[in-house]
């Protein structure tokens, strides 16, 4: 169970994942702000299941999350193939429109770190617009030196911000919520990776179709290439092998603790007497 709420989670490559659905969480998060206590989110996909097996600081990083998330289909599929199963993909990026929606309606404050400043001030302006009732506590690009951390996290927490969406790539951005969540005093802090591109308009996000058939990151290996052809080509691979593994583990365990229906029964049973 979680430290901050009351659900179940699901063990994926040695991660605990919540099983929750959208509103709940969303319900969950509205709950944190309300008490001003503190929620730390972590979504997690194929290529962040796999690192943190190799990266010890991103594992624990994740680990300190008070809720990780599934953010891609193949780990939902792999929940149901263990017979375990979360009951819907929750991506960061929807969970960021969730929160600001939300934001928008019970007038919440929200600071934006991350991406270049260029595409910050635009989602600043894109917010302004499509989300009236939000209040904007501040905002600051994702280039910082670790030196800076202090005072970024200073800055934030002077903002006294309702929620903080960090649009930075890992592990700095699950590094710098772990280290400095506490100081912050943010009720909600959500990284969202490179949310912020697609809300200033900056790259496009995969059509509903792609989402839906888990090809997501196709949609992206065709933007960008360069950048992520490596990225999916080692990792797809490490995380199907590890998730046949894991498969068939689970599929001993189930064969295992499934009972012998055709084994004999030698319970000692008394015979009726024949009448005569």
């Amino acid at each position: 169970m979680s430290r901050s709420t009351n659900h179940h989670n699901v063990d994926l490559l040695g991660i605990r994942v919540a099983v929750l659905r959208m509103n709940e969480l969303l319900r969950i998060c509205e709950e944190h702000i309300t008490a001003k206590s503190s929620l730390l989110l972590s979504v997690v996909n194929v290529a962040k299941l796999v690192n943190c097996r190799k990266d010890g600081e991103l594992r624990k990083s994740v680990m300190d999350a008070d809720i990780v998330l599934a953010d891609g289909l193949p780990i939902v599929w792999l929940s149901k193939l263990i017979g375990d199963p979360l009951p819907e993909r929750l991506a960061g990026i929807d969970i960021m429109y969730g929160l600001l929606e939300r934001a928008s309606r019970k007038n919440y404050s929200v600071y934006f770190l991350g991406a270049q400043e260029s595409i910050v001030q635009k989602v600043v302006q894109t917010v302004n617009q499509q989300y009236p009732g939000l209040c904007i506590a501040g905002y600051r690009d994702g280039y910082f030196a670790e030196s800076d951390s202090k005072e970024v996290a200073q800055e934030i927490r002077n903002s006294s911000a309702d929620i903080l969406l960090v649009a930075i790539s890992s592990p700095k951005k699950e590094n710098f919520l772990r280290d400095w969540r506490k100081f912050m005093n943010v009720p909600v802090c959500h990284g969202v990776g490179g949310s912020f591109d697609i809300l200033a308009g900056a790259t496009k996000r995969a059509p509903f179709w792609v989402q839906r058939y888990g090809f997501e990151w196709l949609y992206r290996l065709i933007q960008e290439p360069r950048r992520m052809w490596k990225r999916y080509l080692v990792t797809n691979a490490i995380f199907m092998k590890l998730s046949l593994e894991a498969i068939l583990r689970a599929k001993l365990r189930l064969s295992r603790a499934t009972p012998d229906t055709t084994a004999c029964n030698c319970r000692d049973t008394k015979h009726p007497k024949p009448s005569g």
